[in-house]
This record gives C-alpha cells, structure tokens and sequence, in this order.
C-alpha cells in the first residue's frame, strides 16, 4: 500500500482527494499548511501532493526543496490555481514530477499519480540490476548512480530521464516522444520542459553524452 501525503489547505478538495485515493486503495495523510508538512517530511511518504500556494511563510515551492533535500527520489506532483507556464518550470526545476492546474478533476490528479508512482517504483527494473556505462555505475533496484563511488543526486524525473535514454542507446527522439515516453501521454504543457531537465542531467553527469539534434531532439551515444 502506497502511503501518500496531500498538502492542501482548502479543506473540502483536500478530504474529497483524499476519499478517492483511498477508494484506490491509497493510505493517505492531509497537511493543511506547509510548517505541518514540513515537520513530517522525514516521515515514509511515496508521494507528496503539493498545493503551491500555502497559508504561512512556507509554500510548496519550499517544501520540494526540503524534500528533495532529503530525498532527491520521492515522486512530487504539485498543484497551483496559478495556471502560468513558469510556474510549471519552476516547480519541475525544483525537482517536482508533474504539475497539475487547479480547478482540476479529481479522476485526472488520480490517474497522474497511478502514472507517476507506477513510473517510479514498478518500471525501474531491468535484466541486469547495475550497469556501467561510460563513468556511471546505475543500480537500477535502489535507483542510485554512482561515479567512482560518488553518488550523484538525481531527482526522480533526472533518474527517468536517464533510465529512458539508457534503454534506447543511439535511438533518436522528438521533444514531443521524450514528453510522452518521461511524462506521460496526460502530460500537457511545453517541451522547454524537456530541455530544462535535460541540461540539469548533464551539468550533473557531462560524460554522458547526449547528443542534440537540432531541429528535432536527442540521442545517447554510445
């Protein structure tokens, strides 16, 4: 049973989440402001929900930072009523998995989160459980990446986006195919989002070797 924490502080949308979560069969926890949250963030949470526009000094653009700073792996999805591109780019540059709008459908942040806990925790396994590859060692059970016994952190959408790339060697791919294929078909908003995390995966791991295809997308070579 999944345990997920939803950081809500309209009262009713956070009790109506949490009833059809746990109609999934969810075990689920509300925090209606970010200093509550942020106290139990240490706590065994798969997934966090985060309202962004929180009462008190702490949002939740701050706590994806806390959580992050704990844990880079923990699957995010955040919440705003402010429907504006940046601040989707903000909160997946802070390490959030998936933005959803408010108003939005209870059936839809549903489905988001299946897709994003299944991404993070059933989809991680290959035959082989370590690979090396160029001066990366990935274990793909504890989803850790490791140079030269130095772990790299990688948030949970850089750890995807590398899985992807290292289970498509030398394939090419659009923007539009690595949204689909990282994000999920539900995603929508811009491909700047691709090419945002992709520049943070290679600042934290340069010998990769992603090649850009201008015009058209990405590759990793081998």
């Amino acid at each position: 049973m999944y345990n997920i924490a939803i950081v809500e502080d309209e009262k009713n949308l956070a009790i109506l989440v949490l009833k059809y979560l746990e109609t999934e069969g969810y075990k689920c926890t509300i925090f209606s402001t970010g200093e509550a949250a942020k106290a139990a963030i240490s706590d065994e949470f798969d997934l966090w929900i985060l309202d962004i526009m929180l009462p008190g000094i702490i949002s939740g653009y701050d706590l994806i930072k806390e959580i992050r700073n704990q844990n880079t792996n923990k699957p995010i999805i955040f919440t705003s009523a402010r429907d504006q591109e940046i601040d989707k780019i903000m909160g997946l540059e802070l390490g959030g998995d998936d933005y959803v709008a408010k108003p939005y459908s209870i059936r839809e942040l549903v489905l988001r989160v299946k897709n994003v806990l299944n991404r993070t925790y059933q989809n991680n396994h290959k035959k082989e459980n370590i690979e090396n590859f160029n001066t990366y060692t990935i274990d793909y059970d504890k989803r850790i990446v490791t140079e030269k016994g130095t772990t790299i952190n990688l948030t949970s959408k850089e750890y995807d986006l590398l899985l992807f790339f290292l289970q498509n060697k030398s394939k090419a791919f659009s923007r539009d195919q690595i949204l689909d294929k990282v994000w999920g078909n539900d995603y929508f908003g811009s491909d700047r989002v691709v090419d945002d995390l992709l520049r943070r995966l290679r600042q934290k791991m340069p010998n990769l070797s992603i090649e850009t295809i201008y015009g058209y997308g990405y590759r990793l070579s081998l």
